[in-house]
C-alpha cells in the first residue's frame, strides 16, 4: 500500500484520531507468519511532529471497513475506555449463506478461543466461554443468500463469524466456520459504521465505509442499491 493509497482511505480525521477504511486481506499488526500489516504504513499519516497514529482497536485480517487510529496517548486511552464500556456503536454488514429463522433477533452464545497445535479456533457452548451477544437484522435476500446488519454488544474474537455460523448462516467466503474448509480471502464482512464521542467536549463522530469490491455483487443481488445510505 502506498502512502497515497492509505490517505485515500481516510474516512474521518480530526486532531485526536483518524477513521480509515481498512482493506480486506490486510492484517492490522504483525502476528505469527504475517509480515505485511497496516502498522507498517501508518507513518504515512504522521502529523507535523512526525508521530504516526496507533491502533485504537482491531479488525480481523479478512474484515474490511471502519478502523479507528488514535493520534495521542490520551486519545488511545479514551478510545480504550469507550470500547470497554460499550460506548462505541458498531454496525457490520455481512452476506451469509442461508436465511435466519427470523428477520431480526439476538444471538446470545458464549465463545471461547481454543488453542490447537499450530493454530486456534473459536467455539460456542464451552463451559469456560465468555458471554457474547450479537443483534442482527435482515436487510435483503436473494436465492440462498442473506444480507445482514449486525450490531455486536460484545467484542469477542471472530464473534460475528462464529455467531452467524451457529445459526446456520455462515458468512459467504467463510474459510473456517462454515460447513466446509475453504481458502481464505473472500470473506463477505464489512465493519460498516462507527458512532462515538471521544469525550463530552468533543464533537460526536459517525462514519461509514463503502462495501469493498468483492462484496458488491452479492449485496446488489440481495437488494443493495449501491447508495451510501442503504440499510
Amino acid at each position: 500500500m502506498t502512502p497515497e493509497e492509505l490517505r485515500a482511505r481516510v474516512l474521518h480525521e480530526d486532531s485526536d484520531l483518524f477513521v480509515i477504511d481498512k482493506p480486506a486481506g490486510l492484517a492490522v499488526h504483525k502476528a505469527g507468519k504475517i509480515t505485511d500489516h497496516l502498522e507498517l504504513y501508518l507513518p504515512a499519516l504522521a502529523g507535523p511532529d512526525g508521530v504516526a497514529p496507533r491502533l485504537g482497536h482491531r479488525l480481523d485480517l479478512d474484515t474490511a471497513g471502519c478502523l479507528i487510529l488514535g493520534r495521542s496517548d490520551w486519545a488511545l486511552k479514551r478510545l480504550g475506555r469507550l470500547f470497554a464500556t460499550g460506548q462505541v456503536e458498531k454496525t457490520y454488514w455481512a452476506v451469509c449463506e442461508g436465511t435466519p429463522a427470523a428477520d431480526e433477533g439476538t444471538i446470545d452464545l458464549s465463545l471461547l478461543k481454543v488453542n490447537q497445535p499450530g493454530s486456534w479456533n473459536v467455539v460456542t457452548g464451552h463451559p469456560d466461554g465468555q458471554p457474547a451477544v450479537t443483534d442482527y437484522r435482515v436487510l435483503g435476500s436473494a436465492e440462498g443468500l442473506s444480507w445482514l446488519e449486525l450490531r455486536p454488544r460484545t467484542g469477542r474474537t471472530h464473534q460475528i463469524r462464529v455467531h452467524c455460523a451457529a445459526i446456520g448462516c455462515p458468512l459467504l467466503g467463510e474459510p473456517f466456520y462454515g460447513p466446509e474448509k475453504r481458502l481464505r480471502g473472500n470473506l463477505h464482512l464489512l465493519a460498516r459504521s462507527l458512532a462515538f464521542q471521544v469525550s463530552p467536549d468533543h464533537p460526536a463522530v459517525k462514519v461509514a465505509a463503502p462495501p469493498p469490491p468483492h462484496m458488491r455483487a452479492a449485496l446488489a443481488a440481495c437488494g443493495w442499491n449501491g447508495g451510501a445510505a442503504s440499510g
